[in-house]
């Protein structure tokens, strides 16, 4: 396909920013992006990360997409205010890494929670009486309580998760996989922190990274245009800040501005829907 203005695109860097948790909706929105970035022929990425990571599989395609399309352009990324686990995930898809000094890094690692009502559950009188083909078919589930085994095969599943995510840290930030276990424990750091421990590549704001990337890409970091692919948003959410749906139907609570309650709401979506999946999220 031949975009009109592809001589503009040859001359600009494309921008990406990735903000809040990561699941679906980032993975559908990313892939569209890296797409349409790929067809229009930019010759640099500035990939903007404030997240705390999120979902394993939809982080994985993100950061696979990245690798892709590192060998066409370059990519650098910039970690925001937060880029914990699935989000230093994705940044190992960039070819180099900017952080700032007070950057909050690192939650390498998986967790994998399970709600477990059993106790409520007797004292209003409700059970579940359930049929099922294994003895492990409803591991997780919310009546009851993990055996031991159960306890086993998910520790086992955690462990697993675990060495993908250190193996591509190791390979691309080329340390040995041991030096990244020795600092892979969950612990936060900082920018500066993450800088040496071999994490990051230089300490710097986003305009930094944005003008390593045009540099990369043998243009003027003064003149090179910097073109944003926002989410695709229907009209009225552009309209009206945060969450539409609630500001127009007068949901919005007394003292919590719309976007706040917004950010509220999708968060407890994301607890609801990965309830059971093993993530690479940092949990404050």
């Amino acid at each position: 396909m031949i975009w009109p203005f592809s001589r503009r695109s040859r001359k600009s860097i494309a921008r990406i920013e990735v903000t809040g948790v990561i699941g679906a909706a980032t993975r559908k929105r990313m892939l569209e992006a890296l797409k349409e970035i790929e067809e229009r022929r930019f010759p640099a990425l500035l990939l903007r990360i404030d997240s705390p990571g999120g979902t394993v599989g939809d982080s994985q395609e993100i950061y696979i997409a990245l690798k892709r399309l590192k060998d066409k352009l370059k990519i650098v990324a910039s970690f925001g205010n937060i880029s914990a686990s699935g989000g230093v995930y994705i940044g190992m898809g960039a070819n180099h890494i900017v952080a700032n000094p007070g950057t909050i890094t690192g939650s390498i690692g998986v967790i994998l929670r399970g709600n477990n009502l059993e106790r409520l559950l007797d004292k209003v009188g409700v059970s579940f009486k359930v049929i099922k083909s294994g003895p492990y078919k409803d591991i997780l589930a919310f009546d009851r309580e993990l055996t031991d085994p159960e306890k086993g095969i998910l520790q086992e599943l955690i462990d697993v998760s675990y060495s993908q995510f250190v193996k591509t840290v190791a390979e691309a930030r080329h340390l040995s996989e041991e030096t990244v276990r020795s600092f892979a424990d969950g612990r936060i750091f900082t920018g500066e922190q993450a800088l040496q421990l071999g994490v990051v590549d230089r300490l710097g704001s986003e305009e930094d990274a944005r003008r390593w990337a045009a540099e990369l890409a043998g243009l003027d970091p003064d003149k090179a245009e910097c073109i944003t692919f926002d989410e695709k948003k229907p009209l009225l959410r552009r309209l009206v800040p945060g969450n539409s749906n609630v500001a127009a139907s007068g949901l919005a609570y007394p003292g919590l501005a719309v976007p706040a309650l917004n950010a509220t709401l999708e968060w407890l979506e994301f607890e609801r829907s990965t309830s059971g999946m093993p993530l690479w999220l940092y949990r404050p």
